[in-house]
């Protein structure tokens, strides 16, 4: 299934935007080339949340666990482009399931595990999911009974863990049928997938206040995970520590898809627990991890917790979703020699991020950001050349080309969505005649001179 027309697919691979690997290329290519190389890492203290202890999963282990997957969806009349809603915690089945439903060429719409029946409900009637997978036990709750009931009977329940309500199908990463197995083998050997076709929708209020699906191809997603990975400059077996639920941009861009595409090591963390937050940085010798600003704030203002543990390993921190304090930016660099990465994202395509290289002075790193793809100015992120940017006036519509002049931005370019989930509405609303999408943030050029470069963010228009 594809939503992008075929002239900007076109137009983007001329530019060499966009490509033909899929995420699950990548996947493949890891597995391959380092298949003892320790790939998924659970939280040492899993149990206390979800169900099953923790685990720790060699990219040849996870190869198996995801032909395992596979194939039981296969077996259950899963096929190419059918979607499944997909509400489980940050543990190793989550980014298995991906890969699993990607092998058959199926639709991830992930939902947070805050999502009850009501939302799920809403989800279902935009998307009609052919199946549900969850886990039976997240927090105590017992998550599979409690939310069946948003789905229609026609809906498949497949559920993770020891107990299996009533009416779904169990479903782990051990051993299949092996006649299973062989079926799932040859139509995944057969099925077609595109980087174009739609890998994923997830969800956002986006800029009109309403929750709403945002399908994504793979060629989106390796747009603005490449972005997301030059920034923080993943390295090669390095240790990522997630903790940002993987259902949205922070989560898949920012480690799930930059997890396959370094052939890196992802540990997992959900939900977030400063405590076993820093215990993984030390005992997972973690080179790059995500933390939000007032979580980054507090630790300077109590220096007894970070000088508690080895950082010796952590060299960049990923931030952004509220504006980052300069002393924050400027004490992690000179005290501890940490980089603190500025990220702005949406699940829209909106991407810019400052790191150092881009802005050296972490004080300016804190409040600035790159102009990507206004003409004049080159950045060291390949987004900076696959993205247009520009500020619009807020009364007069026109665009805005001096400093402190308030105006909301818009973007247009490779890691940009092709429009809400049947929403023609709102895809009106939100995208120019030229096809610029309004993202609703309100920015302003930060000065003048070297500052002319950098956008300054102001706050929402919408």
């Amino acid at each position: 299934m594809r939503t992008t027309a075929s002239e900007r697919i076109e137009d983007f691979t001329r530019r060499g935007w966009w490509g033909e690997r899929t995420i699950l290329s990548f996947f493949d290519a890891a597995v391959a080339e380092r298949p003892d190389q320790l790939a998924l890492v659970d939280q040492f203290n899993r149990a206390d949340f979800a169900d099953a202890e923790a685990q720790r999963l060699s990219f040849a282990d996870v190869a198996d666990a995801v032909a395992n997957v596979s194939a039981a969806f296969h077996a259950a009349g899963l096929r190419k482009d059918d979607i499944a809603v997909v509400q489980l915690p940050n543990i190793v089945e989550l980014p298995i399931v991906y890969l699993a439903l990607a092998r058959i060429g199926a639709i991830v719409s992930p939902v947070p595990m805050q999502y009850g029946r009501y939302e799920l409900a809403k989800a279902q009637e935009l998307v009609d999911a052919s199946v549900y997978i969850t886990t039976s036990s997240f927090g105590g709750k017992d998550i599979g009974t409690l939310n069946r009931e948003a789905f229609p009977d026609s809906c498949s329940v497949f559920v993770f863990g020891d107990a299996v309500p009533e009416g779904t199908t169990g479903v782990s990463l051990a051993d299949v049928d092996s006649r299973d197995l062989g079926r799932w083998r040859r139509y995944a050997n057969e099925v077609d997938v595109s980087a174009n076709d739609i890998f994923t929708i997830c969800w956002t209020s986006g800029t009109t206040g309403t929750p709403k699906g945002v399908p994504r191809s793979h060629n989106h997603w390796i747009a603005i995970a490449a972005a997301a990975a030059e920034a923080a400059e993943v390295r090669t077996r390095e240790a990522l520590l997630n903790p940002f639920p993987l259902v949205n941009m922070a989560g898949l861009s920012g480690f799930l898809f930059p997890w396959l595409m370094k052939t890196a090591t992802l540990v997992l963390h959900h939900p977030f627990s400063l405590d076993v937050f820093l215990k993984q940085i030390e005992a997972e010798k973690i080179g790059y991890t995500i933390a939000p600003p007032a979580v980054l704030t507090m630790l300077l203002k109590q220096r007894a917790l970070l000088d508690a543990v080895d950082l010796s390993g952590l060299r960049a921190i990923g931030s952004g979703a509220a504006p980052l304090s300069p002393w924050m930016v400027t004490k992690f660099q000179e005290d501890y020699g940490i980089e603190i990465v500025n990220l702005f994202g949406s699940n829209e395509g909106m991407c810019l991020v400052s790191n150092a290289r881009d802005v050296p002075d972490p004080a300016d790193r804190a409040q600035y950001f790159p102009r990507y793809g206004v003409e004049g100015y080159e950045w060291s992120n390949p987004a900076s050349r696959a993205i247009r940017t520009r500020l619009v006036d807020l009364q007069s519509g026109e665009t805005v080309t001096e400093p402190g002049v308030q105006g909301e931005l818009e973007i247009w370019g490779a890691t940009v969505f092709d429009g809400y989930w049947k929403s023609p509405e709102a895809n009106r609303e939100v995208f120019t005649e030229d096809g610029f999408f309004r993202t609703g943030d309100v920015f302003e050029i930060a000065g003048e001179g070297d500052k002319a470069r950098l956008y300054k963010f102001v706050g929402r228009c919408k």
